[in-house]
């Protein structure tokens, strides 16, 4: 299972949010030179995050996005799952989720086993962990580890 661009630059706009949280509203377009990504996709990103009550936006001069949650009340799980559907390596491993040889196979069960502990470190990592994690990095002056 690959998280897909959408997801990832979903989670770093997010952690960008969060950071700059005491700052008022992030702009779309301070974000993507922080993060050196393009605002016109971040755009893209943020809509979905939105319309699951994630972020708000706010109009107008000084406007952009705000988290509607403290960051510690997210979890990666929340922010990754508007944009990736379901994390289940395979339909089958789903809730519900059907198979025509799902009675005899025998690696229905390998499936569901991965799709509960991807589940588990993404619903128990929060974005205040994301930011601390950042914050840590930032003040020893490595980067952020690259994939």
């Amino acid at each position: 299972m690959k998280i897909s661009t959408k997801g990832r630059y979903a989670l770093r706009l997010m952690v960008d949010i969060a950071q700059h949280v005491d700052s008022g509203p992030v702009s779309l377009r301070d974000a993507a030179r922080r993060q050196q990504l393009s605002d016109k996709y971040l755009e893209q990103i943020v809509t979905p995050l939105a319309r699951a009550g994630l972020v708000r936006s706010v109009r107008g001069a000084g406007g952009g996005y705000l988290l509607t949650r403290r960051p510690e009340e997210y979890s990666v799980g929340d922010i990754l799952r508007p944009l990736e559907g379901d994390l289940a390596p395979v339909e089958c491993a789903t809730d519900g989720g059907y198979c025509e040889h799902s009675c005899d196979c025998v690696t229905v069960e390998l499936w569901q086993d991965i799709h509960k502990a991807v589940s588990a470190v993404v619903d128990r990592t929060t974005l205040a962990d994301l930011v601390e994690r950042q914050r840590r990095h930032q003040s020893k002056g490595e980067p952020t580890p690259c994939p």
